[in-house]
């Protein structure tokens, strides 16, 4: 049975959808309705276009990956005589239910509306997604995937892969400083303070002598070179040779570079896309990058221990540094309107992700592996 990345992918994008259709898990009410009664409800008043596309598009991921997880462990074949078919009625299926208790739960939330068309649209984005990961199945794409990952990773590379595809989405959410993840720090104080507001508790708080200060210009240009090399570091724990890793850490110095003017353009209008592209954030993926390539020789265990003396020092100065004002902006901007879906999942991702990736070397450091060396 193959460990597919596939499987916990869908995973973890069921649990985004669910944030996504939940959000903002606030002032929920019983209506005293059945949670099923949307299914009978006729054409909606009040539609756009976007909301059509978006229910079938965010529902497309979620079909694809639990059809190709279901080919790609071998499951389906106990399921029906073809495997593909069975992979489509399987990932349908989980899909149409994951709707229907969405829809029905959004029943209690008075900044949702259940709908059957919202419903039909996520079974049908579902289903393109099941097809779509059959037909690559049968034109060889997922096979072809299999022999590139076998030359380029080894075995043991499905947890790395997967925190490696959810960078780009973490990136999408707007930072404080491009490529900064895992700003949590200011949010978790302010959120902990209310939360034991009017209790004896609050004294216990550590309160700070002074606020928060933006970081000068070196601080901001370590920031962004620590943004750019933990990633390259977490490809090179899983990375067979020395070429493939300096063909991915330029890779992924410029996919982060892409969805960091695609944030800003999302955020700010295209116009402004690479307006953050300032010279410290210059110099800081130049040096990111260099970083990287100097650790090209280094075998898989040391760039594991690198990696995790990288994070702590790029979190520990990244919540040193408060948010300003435009990035509050930005932030009310994501909240409200069309980005409400995305606001959530890319959030929680940009939150995580750097603390998902210490832990996840930390286990890979902890246990026996093999041989520490570069190829194998």
């Amino acid at each position: 049975m193959h460990k597919t990345s596939a499987w916990p992918l869908a995973g973890a994008y069921a649990l985004l959808v669910v944030y996504a259709s939940l959000y903002p898990f606030a002032d929920w009410r019983n209506q005293e309705i059945p949670p099923w009664d949307f299914l009978q409800a006729g054409w909606p008043k009040y539609w756009t276009a976007f909301d059509l596309v978006a229910n079938v598009v965010g529902y497309v991921p979620l079909g694809f990956l639990l059809a190709l997880s279901f080919m790609r462990r071998g499951n389906v074949r106990y399921f029906a005589t073809h495997p593909n078919v069975a992979g489509i009625g399987v990932a349908v299926f989980v899909g149409t239910l994951l709707s229907l208790l969405m829809e029905g739960v959004q029943n209690y939330l008075p900044s949702r509306v259940a709908s059957n068309v919202d419903f039909g649209l996520n079974v049908a984005g579902t289903l393109v997604g099941a097809v779509a990961a059959t037909a690559l199945e049968l034109a060889g794409a997922i096979d072809h995937w299999s022999r590139f990952r076998e030359r380029w990773f080894i075995p043991q590379a499905r947890g790395a892969l997967v925190l490696l595809a959810l960078w780009p989405f973490a990136l999408l959410f707007p930072a404080a400083v491009p490529l900064g993840l895992g700003q949590v720090f200011e949010r978790f104080e302010t959120a902990l303070a209310d939360w034991l507001e009017d209790t004896p508790f609050l004294e216990w708080m550590p309160l700070r002598e002074i606020e928060l200060q933006p970081l000068v210009p070196a601080a901001e240009l370590l920031c962004v070179a620590l943004g750019a090399f933990v990633p390259c570091l977490l490809g090179y724990t899983v990375l067979r040779s020395m070429p493939r890793r300096a063909i991915f850490a330029v890779a992924a110095v410029a996919v982060g570079t892409g969805v960091t003017a695609l944030s800003a353009a999302l955020s700010w209008g295209p116009t402004h896309a690479w307006a953050w592209m300032s010279l410290p954030v210059r110099l800081g993926l130049v040096f990111g990058l260099l970083l990287a390539l100097l650790m090209l020789a280094v075998p898989r265990r040391g760039c594991a221990a690198v990696l995790m003396l990288a994070l702590v020092l790029h979190l520990s100065l990244l919540n040193q540094a408060p948010t300003s004002a435009y990035f509050a902006d930005t932030l009310q901007a994501w909240e409200q309107g069309r980005f409400i879906r995305a606001y959530g999942l890319a959030q929680w991702l940009g939150w995580l992700w750097p603390y998902v990736v210490l832990g996840y070397v930390l286990l890979r450091v902890s246990r026996r592996d093999a041989p520490p060396t570069i190829s194998e």
